[in-house]
């Protein structure tokens, strides 16, 4: 199970973290993405996590988000720096163990979906 939290209203050019809480599973194992779905667009793929440590952002937000994962916790973070209003929208945050790197920006290729947070992104 996934657990999305962090979502909020900030300004253009502010900041904010999104975790996402792991449950069920060997954490280690895991490969956990974000994406992220505007309205009346596509869900589209943001950043991506490898268990082997590995990474993988979108065009859109290289340079300005991270991802980064804290064992202890079952958790992993997207921290989000110089945020834009078109980063506004509902980031889901998904996982999966059998994922291979050429599919890692597929949302299909991921079996378990956390609720979504809403990120809005004010001019």
């Amino acid at each position: 199970q996934l657990q999305a939290s962090g979502g909020g209203l900030v300004m253009t050019g502010g900041s904010l973290r999104l975790s996402c809480a792991f449950s069920g599973g060997t954490f280690s194992r895991y490969t956990v993405g974000w994406f992220r779905q505007a309205p009346g667009k596509e869900r589209e793929f943001v950043s991506s996590r490898k268990y082997s440590g590995s990474t993988i952002y979108a065009d859109s937000v290289k340079g300005r988000f991270t991802i980064s994962r804290d064992i202890t916790k079952n958790t992993v973070y997207l921290q989000m720096n110089s945020l834009k209003p078109e980063d506004t929208a509902l980031y889901y945050c998904a996982a999966s163990a059998t994922i291979i790197t050429s599919t890692m920006t597929s949302a299909q290729a991921y079996n378990a979906w956390g609720q979504g947070t809403q990120v809005t992104v004010s001019s």
